[in-house]
């Protein structure tokens, strides 16, 4: 198969994760910060060294800052729910993903208001008018560093510092971007990021992040066991115990470390100059297609490794279908769980054929690829061609 469906979750993982996680499956899976035994010292001393590497790649100097999750949802969550509360306002923006707008929509329910900055069509975003939104009830701003739908990169370095001369602090989904392109936390002045461990950090499902900055603290969400404080019967006040109630997924943070240490061997910058270059061809040789549209930036090096495009004429769920089942190319179509991005695009209700190369992706795949949409786009018949071929 060739698989380009990374903007959901990595395919292939570097070797490393695999052996990672059945080595500490089969001799360390005992509960981490628990017990006094040997094998819960070394569970611990696992998530322990996953956090200072995490560290190391976003540069983040307070590593116990670094909240482990089961994947960048629940860590938006946290951040969104444990933040606001009734009478705050929020500004985000149309390019988000339902991680970010459906929390939001769940708490304007409960008095916190919500206004989305809009795009350009190709997603780019002005750091202006994300300015002229801030007033002096918003306590937060939510944003994207890159579209899952049409990959344009978001200039979060400059909102960041437009939020942050309003005193306003910022909450990056970095879904798209970690581990695929550089991020400086502290050098951004990041005061919220949420990442997935299984996109570009190359670890498990099931696992991820949230950061949160010194400077701010949270509500936790979940309530529970932390093998520390046990006897308070509320949560302990000091991270990142606050906020990991429970045990924690020592086997896919494992994982995680290992898809960590493997980005950094290879360096960030050879990770995203791979990306700008398949992206580069996989651009090229799907425009030159007849009938065919591509949406977001048309430079690859102002976005990420996700190309959504449309073909006239043909439904995007009958590319999809003949990809996989004709060339067993695995592709995403539909909505992406970002409706309005589809909306901006005038691909919403039918949605878009997305494909996402990743790091393991070479050119000679793309060519395939490339090929393989052609030869479905010969058929130029609608719904008839759908239901034909069923």
């Amino acid at each position: 198969m060739i698989y380009l469906d990374n903007a959901a979750t990595s395919h292939p993982k570097p070797e490393a994760v695999y052996r990672n996680m059945d080595q500490v499956l089969r001799h360390f899976c005992a509960n981490p910060g628990r017990s006094g035994h040997k094998m819960a010292i070394e569970a611990g001393r696992i998530i322990f060294e996953a956090r200072e590497k995490i560290g190391r790649l976003f540069n983040i100097k307070h590593t116990d800052r670094i909240i482990f999750t089961q994947n960048a949802t629940a860590a938006l969550n946290l951040a969104i729910n444990g933040l606001l509360e009734p009478g705050d306002h929020c500004v985000t923006t149309d390019m988000e993903h339902n991680s970010v707008l459906r929390p939001l929509k769940n708490i304007s329910l409960n008095g916190v208001k919500v206004d989305r900055v809009v795009a350009s069509e190709d997603g780019f975003l002005d750091p202006a008018d994300v300015s002229k939104a801030i007033g002096c009830d918003t306590r937060l701003v939510a944003i994207t560093h890159a579209s899952n739908v049409i990959g344009t990169i978001t200039p979060i370095k400059e909102i960041i510092e437009a939020a942050h001369a309003k005193g306003v602090p910022v909450l990056v989904d970095a879904s798209q971007t970690a581990g695929t392109m550089p991020i400086d936390v502290e050098g951004l002045g990041i005061d919220f990021m949420a990442c997935p461990g299984h996109k570009g950090l190359l670890g498990p499902q099931g696992t991820g992040l949230l950061y949160i900055s010194p400077a701010f603290s949270l509500r936790p969400l979940i309530f529970g066991g932390t093998g520390s404080r046990s006897d308070l019967d509320r949560m302990p006040d000091f991270l990142p115990d606050r906020f990991e109630a429970g045990t924690l997924n020592t086997p896919g943070i494992a994982g995680l470390a290992a898809g960590v240490e493997f980005l950094m061997g290879e360096g960030l910058e050879n990770v995203r100059a791979h990306e700008v270059e398949i992206m580069t061809r996989l651009v090229s040789g799907i425009s030159a297609i007849d009938g065919a549209t591509l949406y977001g930036c048309s430079d690859p090096a102002g976005r990420t490794s996700v190309l959504s495009f449309t073909i006239e004429g043909v439904d995007p769920a009958f590319i999809g279908e003949r990809l996989d089942r004709d060339f067993d190319i695995a592709v995403r179509v539909g909505l992406h769980c970002a409706p309005d991005a589809h909306r901006k695009m005038g691909s919403f209700p039918k949605g878009a054929v997305r494909m996402s190369p990743g790091y393991f992706t070479t050119l000679e795949d793309i060519d395939r690829a490339i090929e393989a949409v052609a030869e479905v786009a010969k058929t130029r018949s609608g719904k008839e061609a759908l239901w034909t071929s069923r």
